[in-house]
């Protein structure tokens, strides 16, 4: 049975910048949920799906951005029946595949459908096209901070662009621009040294601390552990400090880095003595 949602269509040419501008087509079109390559975002929060874009081959992105996985496309269906959304903006490289998805997922064929060339110039998407041929960068139109759990390991930039609707509003747009695990120019990853450099760092800012004396850091699918011996100065409450410790390092490490950091494990190696306070 399908949802009694109205399905707006955003269609373009895989590269030529869908994803850029979908927060701007939804806005006026007054439609506040999006399906973006395997993702519902709902204005700028993901509130359901697992992006395609994480995808190891274009073959298996496609499946996942049309949901032809049956995990992928009952957990979309489950979230769009509990959201009942009024109205959707399917983003696809084509009319047949925008149709595909709102097959699958249960929604209405489009009763209106968007073209990139009627929202973008030929240089704009000519533009878009290159960066994606020679950088092999993708954007999904949610604020970084939303997505960067979904995807440790990637180098995630914050692309902030002040811009004008065509009623001359001005609004700020920040999009997520990300690299696929099939892109030819390979995964980004950060020296040990930078964890290491940022450790110390808080360790000075923090209370207790004296001195961090090792790091170790842990990289697997989908997280960062880190692991931390600390000197804790003399009379402090061991316990705190730790618990403070870890988790301003968690959190600086992943605003700095924008990498998703699992865990954050501290251990006293020793107690420093103050020299006022040594025999």
């Amino acid at each position: 049975m399908s949802l009694k949602t109205k399905v707006y269509a955003f269609v373009g040419p895989s590269g030529t910048g869908k994803s850029y501008r979908a927060q701007l087509v939804a806005s006026e079109n007054n439609v506040h949920y999006i399906i973006d390559d395997g993702l519902l975002i709902h204005d700028n929060d993901v509130v359901a799906g697992n992006s395609a874009k994480k995808a190891p081959t274009k073959v298996e992105t496609v499946k996942k951005a049309i949901f032809m996985d049956k995990e992928d496309r009952r957990n979309m269906t489950v979230a769009l029946n509990k959201i009942r959304p009024e109205s959707i903006l399917i983003l696809g490289t084509s009319d047949g595949m925008v149709e595909k998805i709102a097959e699958n997922l249960g929604l209405e064929k489009p009763e209106k459908t968007i073209y990139i060339n009627e929202v973008a110039t030929e240089l704009e998407m000519e533009t878009a096209k290159r960066i994606r041929t020679t950088e092999g960068k993708h954007v999904i139109p949610v604020p970084t901070f939303e997505i960067k759990r979904d995807f440790a390991g990637y180098i995630l930039d914050p692309l902030q662009i002040f811009k004008y609707r065509r009623n001359n509003e001005p609004y700020i747009s920040e999009k997520s621009i990300i690299r696929p695990t099939f892109s030819y120019l390979g995964k980004f990853t950060i020296s040990d040294t930078v964890f290491r450099q940022i450790t110390e760092y808080v360790a000075k800012k923090t209370e207790g601390i004296h001195r961090v004396s090792r790091v170790r850091v842990e990289n697997s699918v989908g997280a960062t552990n880190i692991y931390v011996e600390v000197y804790v100065i003399f009379g402090y409450n061991i316990v705190n400090v730790l618990r403070e410790f870890k988790q301003k390092v968690k959190k600086e490490i992943e605003r700095l880095t924008t990498m998703n950091v699992q865990e954050v494990s501290v251990l006293a190696k020793g107690i420093h003595m103050p020299e006022n306070n040594s025999k």
